[in-house]
């Protein structure tokens, strides 16, 4: 079955537009889970522009699935990873100009530096898991560095897909799905768990989840657009039913 993370992040942005405390990201995290989540994501960034160290120690302390801690590969998200023992911990790229994270961790290029980094957190019985670009001398890296899990950032689909007038049957768009799935049998294909998210949304979700042996998609700015309107636990179940539908039907039997 594929498994939705719902990353509560732009809960936490619209509360530092005021340095409030309203909208609450552990209220938002019950409600996701309620909802059909099965994990929860944050990105605790280097400058906290959004999700702070306090609503981590709550996150872990009051939700009830697993929870999944985006993070810059530094010495102090480490500590902080080792202390919450989240789940699991993502590796990703971190700027501190740019609005969200635009591209893969460059996981060949830092290979010596991560690999001991990983093998720590794994000593802690954290899930290593790396936000990486369809390229398959990424997966290869990753697969040496001891990462378990590899994220396929879907950013370029999802552009491509709006781009050209939302038709997943433009060769544009095909082909960046094509990309996506090669990039997937090469991870399971060495052992490691295949994810994918970034700007996945209501209208492109489907061929992402029919890809095959994707186990989770982590989708977060779409579910919190959509649920300023309907509530975040109608928003969380309205993606699921889209993700298991997709999947139901690549599993049917063709007539």
């Amino acid at each position: 079955m594929i498994e939705l993370g719902v990353n509560i992040d732009h809960v936490a942005t619209v509360r530092q537009a005021r340095r409030g405390h309203e909208p609450d990201p552990v209220w938002a995290a019950v409600e996701a889970q309620l909802g059909g989540a099965d994990g929860i994501t944050v990105h605790l960034r280097e400058d906290r522009r959004h999700i702070n160290d306090e609503d981590v120690r709550r996150l872990r302390e009051q939700t009830h699935v697993k929870l999944n801690l985006e993070m810059a590969a530094t010495d102090e998200m480490v500590a902080i990873a080792c202390r919450t023992r989240p789940e699991m911990a993502m590796l990703v790229p971190e700027g501190r100009a740019e609005i969200t994270t635009e591209g893969g961790l460059d996981v060949a290029a830092d290979i010596n530096r991560l690999t001991p980094l990983v093998a720590g957190l794994a000593a802690k019985g954290i899930v290593v898991s790396a936000f990486i670009d369809a390229d398959l001398r990424q997966v290869e890296a990753a697969h040496r560095c001891g990462i378990a899990v590899c994220e396929i950032h879907t950013g370029p689909y999802a552009h491509a897909f709006h781009r050209y007038g939302r038709d997943p049957e433009r060769p544009e768009v095909q082909a960046e799905l094509l990309r996506i799935r090669q990039a997937g049998e090469a991870i399971r294909a060495l052992g490691m768990r295949f994810n994918a998210g970034h700007a996945l949304n209501y209208m492109n979700v489907q061929a992402v989840a029919r890809l095959p042996g994707i186990r989770e998609l982590h989708i977060g700015h779409a579910i919190v657009s959509r649920a300023l309107f309907i509530g975040m636990r109608s928003a969380v179940s309205e993606m699921k039913r889209l993700m298991v539908q997709a999947r139901s039907a690549m599993d049917e039997p063709a007539a």
